[in-house]
């Protein structure tokens, strides 16, 4: 049964991208590989300056459970191991590839089992070892999410191709010309964690990838369903009520109400690491907004610099004013085009100065319109005076745990107020104040 979760908005959705085709994007002449590409422990480099490495060659370890390795995305040469700067806005280690143009590759059939004969637990290891991480945003480690507790059974699996952010379009493009390997990943998800009933979810502006995933051979239980066009529809807690009416628990995960909910990149993504044994790499990832000449949907290799791809699709149509990493409601503002690619960039969105507005912020009016827009049943208003008055101490008790980050409350609010951002800002001083006990 379809239902409407609390809230949302209804922002512009600028899919224009949406009928053009993946293409790849050439290698540029150095790649930096972020050895943070995720929520959760940063990668272990396990390669040296002056080291050859072969394309899928391992290059940095996991440094803990939450955490996930990178492999080499060409051959090349190891030019160094160096603080780069991050799409986050900080300064963190990457290893530094020089590309030698051979395209040589380690041979990963060794790792694979083509004929899905091991079973469950060796392809949660072959899933591990991929470096598998969820390609929606968020980037949580993959393998994480496939070993759920044995008193939190499953008994749905949801593969979320909703895609609710304006202007992006890769997992529409990715349903429609390459389905196979989503639908091959839904069906390991479905064996590895136990479950008997999957949902594909789509929102009802990509009709022809809904029909597109119903003419393929879908496992046993599965349902397309075509949701109404609402944000965030896409995230994990919205769209499992929207399916299923179960609530999540404050401060819990879709596994207390016995989901999983996986990226249709990242479905794709643990189909190719078990049957190839073929690690992450490389995403397909959509240019939008304004001003690239040459917007689009492109199969980018991880580490490619951001400047490379601009260069590369022809440029810009002016100047810059505003850069996002991602969506352009929950996306990462950018101060340049410095840092590069992560398992986790979903878009790269370019905009000048006439196409969005300054916030001028101004007191709250109290009219209530964060409250009826937030998904997660917060009060926006009253954390965001919490934090500008400097009461933190209080901001547990209104669960601003919950808060998903969504920015409906920014969108919507009259005053102009940066409420998501006050909200950031509360979150990291707790995380702080919590990290120095």
């Amino acid at each position: 049964m379809k239902r409407q979760f609390h809230g949302g908005v209804h922002p512009h959705y600028h899919k224009e991208t949406r009928d053009l085709a993946i293409r790849s994007i050439p290698l540029p002449g150095e790649l930096a590989v972020s050895l943070s590409q995720h929520i959760g422990a940063p990668a272990k480099a396990i390669v040296s300056k002056g080291d050859r490495v072969l394309k899928y060659q391992p290059i940095a370890e996991p440094s803990g459970f939450v955490s996930a390795g990178l492999h080499a995305p060409v051959s090349g040469t190891v030019k160094g191991v160096k603080p780069m700067l991050h799409p986050s806005g900080r300064f963190i280690p990457a290893i530094l590839i020089e590309p030698d143009g051979l395209d040589e590759a380690e041979d990963t059939s060794r790792h694979a089992d083509p004929g899905l004969e091991k079973g469950p637990e060796a392809w949660k290891e072959m899933v591990r070892n991929a470096g598998v991480v969820g390609m929606g945003g968020a980037a949580f480690p993959t393998h994480v999410k496939l070993n759920p507790p044995e008193d939190k059974p499953i008994d749905l699996v949801v593969a979320n191709g909703v895609e609710c952010e304006p202007f992006l379009t890769a997992d529409h493009r990715l349903m429609l010309e390459d389905p196979g390997p989503i639908i091959g990943g839904l069906r390991l998800t479905m064996e590895i964690v136990g479950a008997g009933r999957v949902i594909v979810a789509i929102e009802a502006n990509k009709l022809d990838a809904a029909e597109k995933i119903r003419s393929m051979d879908l496992p046993p239980g599965c349902e397309v369903v075509v949701l109404p066009v609402r944000y965030p529809q896409g995230a994990e807690k919205q769209l499992i009520f929207a399916l299923t009416g179960r609530q999540v628990p404050s401060g819990g995960l879709p596994m207390d109400v016995g989901v999983i909910v996986q990226n249709v990149g990242t479905l794709a993504a643990i189909h190719q690491a078990v049957t190839m044994g073929r690690p992450l790499v490389e995403r397909v990832m959509t240019l939008g907004g304004t001003l690239p000449k040459g917007p689009g949907n492109y199969l980018v290799a991880v580490g490619t610099p951001l400047s490379h791809i601009i260069e590369t699709t022809g440029g810009l149509q002016g100047p810059a004013a505003r850069i996002i990493s991602g969506g352009p409601m929950m996306g990462l503002p950018l101060s340049g085009f410095e840092s590069s690619m992560t398992k986790g960039t979903s878009g790269l969105l370019v905009f000048g100065a006439r196409d969005f507005r300054e916030l001028k912020p101004r007191p709250c009016v109290r009219c209530g319109s964060c409250v009826r827009a937030c998904p997660a049943n917060l009060l926006p208003y009253t954390l965001g005076n919490m934090v500008e008055w400097d009461h933190f101490h209080d901001l547990e008790e209104y669960h601003i745990r919950d808060c998903i980050e969504c920015g409906c409350c920014t969108y919507i609010c009259p005053a102009d107020r940066n409420l998501v951002q006050y909200i950031r800002q509360g979150k990291a001083e707790l995380l702080a104040r919590s990290r120095s006990k």
